[in-house]
Parts: structure tokens; C-alpha cells; sequence
């Protein structure tokens, strides 16, 4: 054996222990790491660094590569949104307004579909049921059926309805109705809390639809012009919320992680570049409503008898040569027409062109919120203190309010 032989069995030697000592190592090191890692492992997972899936269950998420060819495994999901939903969806139906057309064929008359919204259904008793919808789903309705859960459609009659307050009440037959939904609470609404709608969106073939979101705000009023003159002839107070609601939802139910209607779906903002702006009446304003159209069929609304006109629609110079307003006046309502001599505001001595701008010292911008006061505040035969503006002079007077001409 050469020198060169001798030198190489002694490096062969030397690397052998080497590699012997560092595989040692190796193993020691690892297996102090192991026990290390399994013992912080609860901690780890209450820190949120890691995720520890418990036996039976499947987390591919968490582990794609690890789990790529791993047998499924089935996951029970039971949350509070799904729980909502099991608990109020077959009380939410469609509602088909259906009017008539006249054919060209010999003056005939056909039923023909108008439109479809949805409804809840809030009361089952004495073999009826009762649905609170929007007034604008039922609108020109010659006559309207509803959708139910299981698909069957039943006629349905109006009860009660207000265009103002948006709302109508509808009963059917309840033998087939086989859910209630449970009314909650809106007064106790937060905003950022979680928010459900479910509806028919662009009609039944969508129909008992969920989407989710959150109460965006709680004191919303929308301005609604129902004659379409360009003046506001109401002011909705909506709950708005970012949960998606398109055409078809109008009536349906928003509904709390409890499950309960905390408000009816109305509306939504329909512009480009504009998302996440839907509406919904808070529960609480439509069951005081919902119980007078059942009890009357109409809200029974305080007779004030003056024809208002908004003084911002009012060019501005006749605020001074016609009205005579001082410049603190800003905003109010013009009494335009003679008044009945013996209507409430007559015999009060109001006259025409007066400016009212208070209710019971409650301000009062225009001619939509001088008819919410009346509606929802005052009854016939209640009194209402009115400021008003006349030559310049500020003034008040007692009006005792009637009913309603019929």
C-alpha cells in the first residue's frame, strides 16, 4: 500500500467519526426540538399561530400539500347565520301582484303578472294567516296571489294598506302555512351588528334568497315623492344596511342573528358606482302601523286642512317681497290655497301664505315631515300648537285637529 493509500484510509477515518458525530447530533438536536414544539403546542394554538385541527375533522386549508390526496371528511357547520335562517326562511314568501291588460281580440281582459316582491309572515290564527309587505309590491293590484315555501301559490286579499308608510297587511288561507316569524326588537339595534336578508330578488325564480351584512346605520330618513310633482310628500325613517337587497326583496325580512324580523326590506339606492345602500322600516315603527291596518285598513291620519308647499321650492325672491321672512328663516312650509273657513287650520285663523315652521315647537322643514308629525303623532281630536310666519311676524295658534275628509 503507497502513501497515497495510507493518507486516504486515515481521511476515510477521520470523515466516517465526522459524519458519525454530526448524524448524533443531528438526532439529538431534533428530537429536543420535537419535545419543545409539543410542548408549546396549546400555547401556540391559543395564540392563534397555529391551527390544531381536532381528530376526525379536515383542515386543507391550513395544510394544502399534506391534505391534497387525503379522504374527505365531513364537517357539521352550525352557526348562528345558518341557525337565523332555519328559523324564519319559510315565513318569508312571495308576493305576485297580478293586474289585468285588455286583449285585441274582441275587447277580451287577461290576468297578466305586474310584478313580484316577497312578504312575512308574522300571524297564524283562526284558520288565517297575515303578511306584512310594501305597499309598493301590492300597488294597482287588480288581484294577488302568494308564493309559499313549498312552492304552492294561494290567494291572498288586502287587509289594510298606507302608500305613505309603505306598508300593506294581507291574509290568506292558513292551512298550508307551516311557519310564524318572530318579531323582534329594533329599539335595540347597534350598529355594526350582523344583518340578514332574505327575499325573492328579481322574482321568485331567486326566490327565499340570503345575503348577509351588517346594520350600516340606525336613524336613516329617506324622502319619498309619491305623486312624483318634485316636491317630498313623506320621509321614510329607515335602518340602512350594507346586507344586498334588489328588486324583488321589497317586503321581505331583515332579520338579527336571533333570527327574528328586526326590520322589512323597502328599498335601496340604485346608482352607478353605489353599492352596499339597502333600507329596511325598523320593526318597531311597523308593528304599531301594521295593528291600525288591520284594525281600520288605513292609517286614520290627523286633518290639519292646509295645502302645503315647501318654501325651499319657493324662488327666493318672493321669500322677501311676498312673504316678508326675516332672514333667520330658512326653511318651512307655505300654506298655498285659500283655507276652509271651517277647516281646523281655518278656524284657528290661519290664512294663505303663512310659513309654518313649528309643530308643538318641533321644527318643521318641509311639507313631508309636517304630514309625518300629523300621522304619527296626532289623532283626531288632538290639539297641535303651529309657529308660523305672517308679514314678518312670528306667531302661534291652537288648531283642534278632525278627521280626514272622506
Amino acid at each position: 500500500m503507497g502513501f497515497y493509500d495510507d493518507l486516504t484510509q486515515v481521511e476515510r477515518k477521520k470523515r466516517s467519526g465526522s459524519i458519525g458525530r454530526t448524524v448524533l447530533t443531528s438526532v439529538t438536536s431534533a428530537v429536543i426540538g420535537g419535545m419543545v414544539v409539543l410542548l408549546m403546542l396549546p400555547t401556540l394554538s391559543n395564540s392563534g399561530y397555529i391551527n390544531m385541527v381536532e381528530p376526525g375533522t379536515s383542515n386543507v386549508m391550513s395544510n394544502p400539500a399534506a391534505n391534497l390526496f387525503a379522504t374527505p371528511v365531513s364537517v357539521k357547520v352550525e352557526t348562528g347565520t345558518v341557525n337565523a335562517v332555519k328559523k324564519v326562511e319559510n315565513a318569508v314568501v312571495g308576493v305576485i301582484n297580478i293586474g289585468r291588460a285588455r286583449s285585441n281580440w274582441f275587447s277580451n281582459t287577461q290576468d297578466i303578472e305586474q310584478g313580484e316582491g316577497s312578504g312575512v309572515i308574522f300571524e297564524k290564527k283562526g284558520g288565517k294567516a297575515h303578511i306584512i309587505t310594501n305597499y309598493h309590491v301590492i300597488d294597482q293590484a287588480q288581484k294577488l296571489e302568494v308564493a309559499l315555501a313549498s312552492g304552492e301559490k294561494v290567494e291572498a286579499k288586502v287587509l289594510g294598506a298606507d302608500p305613505y308608510a309603505d306598508l300593506a297587511v294581507l291574509e290568506i288561507d292558513g292551512s298550508k302555512v307551516t311557519a310564524v316569524a318572530e318579531l323582534g326588537d329594533s329599539s335595540t339595534l347597534q350598529v355594526g351588528e350582523p344583518a340578514i336578508a332574505i327575499g325573492n330578488p328579481l322574482g321568485m325564480k331567486f326566490s327565499r334568497t340570503v345575503t348577509q351584512g351588517i346594520i350600516s346605520s340606525l336613524e336613516r330618513s329617506m324622502p319619498m315623492d309619491l305623486n312624483e310633482d318634485g316636491q317630498d310628500d313623506w320621509e321614510l325613517d329607515v335602518l340602512q344596511t350594507d346586507a344586498a337587497i334588489n328588486p324583488g326583496n321589497s317586503g321581505g325580512a331583515l332579520v338579527n342573528i336571533q333570527g327574528q324580523v328586526i326590520g322589512i326590506n323597502t328599498l335601496k339606492i340604485s346608482k352607478a358606482g353605489v353599492e352596499g345602500l339597502g333600507f329596511a322600516l325598523p320593526i318597531n315603527d311597523v308593528k304599531v302601523i301594521v295593528s291600525e291596518l288591520m284594525e281600520k285598513g288605513k292609517l286614520e291620519r290627523a286633518y290639519l286642512g292646509v295645502q302645503p308647499f315647501d318654501l325651499t321650492n319657493v324662488p327666493r325672491v318672493h321669500w322677501k317681497e311676498t312673504l316678508n321672512l326675516p332672514d333667520e328663516v330658512k326653511a318651512g312650509v307655505v300654506v298655498q290655497g285659500e283655507v276652509g273657513k271651517f277647516s281646523p287650520a281655518g278656524e284657528a285663523g290661519l290664512r294663505q301664505y303663512d310659513v309654518i315652521v313649528k309643530m308643538d315647537n318641533k321644527d318643521i322643514a318641509n311639507s313631508a315631515q309636517l304630514r309625518k308629525f300629523l300621522t304619527l303623532n296626532k289623532k283626531p281630536g288632538d290639539t297641535v300648537v303651529i309657529t308660523y310666519y305672517r308679514d314678518g311676524f312670528k306667531k302661534t295658534a291652537t288648531v283642534k285637529l278632525t278627521k280626514t275628509p272622506q
